[in-house]
């Protein structure tokens, strides 16, 4: 913002200037009357962002003040497109209430930051999306002091907390800041807090205005008193750092909200020893979550999500982040699908049961921000009866109850008092705002009755009473009307007007050239009565709505109840989606198998058109064979096939069905997957740079458990650096890192290994050449591919003809050319000096032949180009077939 001086501000901006002082990082939302106004840079930004008109209004310093504003009912759309593009805003809203014979000597009406709207502090719907936890991380290193000599940076410790305000959700971890990476890719949260340089440069945007952490025993002591208890252990073991990034996050809370602080859960210490590892390049080459353009449509949870309820669906989606390690908490969740997926009927009617279910997480994160509104208590009451007609639908299964099935019911039959309450106290059919009255049911409360009794009654009173007027003044045409200026007022024709100007009881109150308007003391006595019945009524609405909000919020079985129908929710998706019959349950073991037979990949799968279908291909990565090197052109489907590969790891391990016939897994501790070249140009990397960057933190930490699949490495520079690059990493994949790996890559050279290295196996895409055209069969097979069909994937491409039969012909020149590559090197061995063996052309093109794919036509016009060109060959330099 461009500093400015509030030396001679006017009282108003005098204001402004005071409370954008206190966020200088925010626009100001500075609500005047049914706007909320920006001024000065805050215009600029906003109405440049919003696509609304930027104005002026009067002068500051000498110069326009800049102005634009949105109008305060539709100011949740407008924040939500200022929240989308990186601004946080503070809402400055009047904190005094306007009152009759207010001197204007005393100045504008108080205002007050009440809320500052940040990415990671979203409560309104409006501003959230249904399905996608919005979380608030805070990080905080360890001071160096206590760090060992010599501890690199990459193994110092940190401390990471995060909250989500919409559903009170907070958890913390302690972690390497090398983990960091793997940590932020799986929670992808909206906002971060934390020290500068802190947080790898991919999230640095993410990023809010810095904030220094207290000191452990203040934090430790600040976190006790948030939660009301003696101390923090309460609650279990939390290392220093957890506890100043748990502090910080719930400090910058409270800030936010304007010194309330929101309903949370109580923080719970997590670890990561027990979630498959995935750092951020893995996510993004797989489309778990977002896509690569950022979207939400062809992706592993958009392909797979059965869910009815936002609860569910944002639970299928943390799975889906961090799928597990341990081979019995998957088997639990398995079992609960799979009893649902055997019993239909209880599966359907729980379904229709959780559709009516709504969020009730959010709707009690709204509720104890003061943000609430009365749709906000009926979603308690709803969701309340969802859980007890999913508790019917589970006991009316016919085999005993999966234990995760039995832990969810458990939890559904809680809060029934409250249940009762709400079903008794609110209205069917609820207004949207408090204001609009109607939230309360009739009968719940008496004095609420009888103040809507005379404000609904003056319908009665007004027919009765206008009757008599027109009896007693002998006007058939007259009419009593309500007017926001003049109250309750008899109307009659301007004839009769004239008349009644002589009747004393009557006042005048406002003639036109039509009609004659006239009060009387029963019309004013009327009208304050019901004025007065409307207000009490309204007030006493507001009283008992309070009340109940106060009785949700002390209600501690609801919670359980929100995570119980999450669960349910996920599990009766699974049972749907394995329901077809053509996803399976996955075998996860604590060994080292690994076989899939007859695998899909879902996204692909779901985005075919009708009637297209999707060629499955197994997997085997047996510890005898457990490296695959897997060769084929492009377009055959190689990055099909390794995403599909990952992608069943991932459902297997988050205990979900997988698209396959069968699987069997050994646990995965940690998978990574470079598939998809990319660049980073934004901070100097090429697409080379980031492939080595990739490949470089694979070799780095995977292990004998993980899962790598790679495409194309070394493709990136020149074709013997490209190649040596591949080589090595093949090997070190194979003998230093010892893990299961599909290497999937051009360089066929690399088949030559098979003899070397005694746990690679070969295999390749299944391609046919029919008439000089190829023919993708997207089948993978053993074996290694004759050549590349470079030339022939560019004439289905489009390139010109001419210049694909120019590529044919240099290609084969290149080809008799080309030089041996050097046999494999000895991964240990000392080096020696190669020299490449003596060319054999005939060989060479022997060996390019593929007899099976040949036509008898294609086969004989190869016999007649093999006796042409030798008989234009000397005998003498006609090489021996060796």
């Amino acid at each position: 913002m461009t500093r400015l001086s509030p030396a001679g501000a006017t009282p108003a901006m005098a204001q402004w200037f005071a409370l954008k002082a206190e966020n200088p990082e925010a626009l100001l939302f500075f609500r005047m009357g049914d706007f909320y106004e920006l001024f000065f840079d805050d215009a600029v930004a906003a109405a440049a962002a919003l696509d609304i008109a930027l104005t002026a209004r009067g002068t500051h310093a000498g110069d326009p003040i800049a102005m634009c504003g949105v109008p305060v009912g539709a100011a949740s759309a407008y924040l939500a497109r200022l929240i989308r593009r990186g601004f946080r805003v503070a809402v400055a809203e009047q904190t005094e209430t306007p009152t009759r014979g207010r001197p204007a000597s005393k100045g504008p009406l108080a205002r007050a930051v009440v809320r500052l709207v940040t990415p990671g502090t979203l409560t309104e719907d409006e501003l959230l999306e249904p399905g996608r936890s919005n979380l608030l991380l805070a990080l905080v290193a360890e001071p160096p002091a206590r760090g060992k000599a010599g501890k690199g940076v990459a193994d110092a410790w940190c401390g990471a907390a995060w909250i989500d305000v919409s559903t009170g959700l907070f958890e913390t971890a302690r972690l390497k800041q090398g983990g960091l990476s793997a940590l932020l890719g799986r929670l992808d949260p909206a906002e971060i807090l934390a020290a500068e340089g802190l947080v790898p440069a991919d999230y640095d945007s993410r990023r809010a205005p810095a904030m220094a952490p207290v000191a452990a025993d203040t934090a430790r002591q600040r976190l006790a008193g948030a939660f009301s208890v003696a101390s923090i252990d309460a609650f279990g073991t939390f290392s220093d750092e957890e506890c100043c990034a748990a502090t910080l996050a719930v400090d910058y809370v409270r800030r936010t909200q304007a010194g309330k602080l929101p309903r949370l859960a109580h923080p719970v210490a997590q670890t990561e020893t027990g979630i498959m590892g995935m750092d951020p390049a893995t996510r993004s080459s797989l489309d778990i979550l977002r896509a690569r353009d950022g979207g939400t449509e062809h992706t592993l949870l958009a392909a797979i999500s059965r869910t009815v309820s936002a609860a569910g669906g944002r639970l299928l989606a943390e799975w889906l982040a961090a799928p597990l390690t341990h081979a019995e908490s998957i088997a639990r969740r398995q079992d609960a699908w799979c009893w649902l997926k055997d019993e239909p009927s209880a599966r359907d009617t729980l379904r229709e049961a959780l559709k009516k279910a709504p969020d009730i997480a959010r709707a009690l994160g709204r509720l104890s921000v003061g943000r609430g509104q009365p749709r906000d208590l009926a979603a308690i009451r709803e969701g309340l009866n969802a859980a007890r007609a999913a508790g019917v639908a589970l006991a009316g299964g016919r085999a005993p109850l999966a234990p995760a099935l039995q832990d969810a019911t458990a939890r559904l039959g809680g809060a029934e008092p409250l249940r009762q309450i709400l079903s008794t106290a609110l209205a069917q059919d609820m207004p949207a705002r408090l204001e609009d009255g109607g939230v309360i049911a009739a009968g719940y409360d008496a004095e609420l009755d009888e103040h809507r009794s005379l404000r609904d009654d003056s319908r009665r009173l007004i027919a009765a009473l206008q009757a008599q007027y027109v009896t007693q003044y002998g006007v058939n045409t007259l009419k009593i009307k309500h007017h926001a200026q003049l109250g309750y007022v008899m109307e009659v024709p301007s004839a009769a007007g004239a008349r009644l100007k002589e009747c004393p009881e009557l006042v005048l109150r406002q003639g036109t050239a039509s009609m004659a308007r006239f009060a009387t003391e029963e019309l004013a006595s009327l009208d304050a009565r019901i004025t007065e019945a409307a207000d009490k009524a309204a007030q006493r609405e507001k009283i008992l709505f309070a009340q109940l909000v106060s009785t949700v919020l002390a209600e501690a079985d609801l919670p359980p109840i929100a995570q119980a129908l999450a669960a349910l929710d996920v599990f009766q998706s699974c049972a749907v989606l394995a329901g077809g019959g053509t996803w399976c349950r996955p075998h996860v073991t604590d060994d080292a198998a690994f076989c899939l037979q007859g695998c899909r990949h879902p996204v692909v799968e779901a985005a075919l058109p009708p009637g297209a279908r999707f060629t499955p291909n197994g997997c085997s990565l047996a510890p005898d064979h457990r490296v695959m090197l897997l060769t084929g052109p492009n377009m055959a489907g190689k990055s099909t096939f390794l995403r599909q590969t990952a992608l069943a790891v991932i459902l297997a391990q988050a205990g979900l069905p997988v698209a396959a016939e069968q699987v069997q897994i050994g646990v995965v501790d940690q998978l990574f997957s470079r598939v998809g070249a990319s660049d980073d140009l934004a901070r100097g990397r090429s697409t080379f740079m980031v492939e080595m960057t990739e490949t470089a933190a694979i070799l780095n930490q995977a292990g004998p458990r993980s899962l790598v699949v790679v495409d194309e490495i070394g493709r990136g520079t020149a074709t013997l650096d490209g190649l040596a690059i591949a080589w090595a990493v093949l090997e070190g994949l194979h003998s230093t890192v010892r893990c299961r790996s599909i290497f999937a890559t051009h360089f066929h050279e690399l088949a030559r290994l098979v003899d070397t290295l005694p746990r690679l196996c070969l295999h390749t895409m299944a391609v046919r050449e029919w008439r000089g055209q190829i023919v993708f069969l997207h089948e993978v097979l053993a074996g290694t591919a004759k050549k590349s069909w470079g030339v022939h994937v560019a004439r289905l491409a489009g390139v010109p003809e001419p210049v694909v039969e120019r590529a044919g012909r240099l290609l084969r020149e290149l080809e008799r050319a080309e030089n041996a590559i050097p046999e494999p090197l000895p991964l240990f061995a000392p080096q020696k000096t190669l020299s490449p063996p003596v060319e054999n052309t005939l060989k060479n093109r022997l060996m390019d032949i593929d007899p099976d794919t040949l036509t008898p036509r294609a086969a004989l016009d190869v016999l007649y180009d093999l006796r042409k060109e030798a008989m234009q060959t000397p005998a003498a330099e006609q090489p021996a077939i060796s």
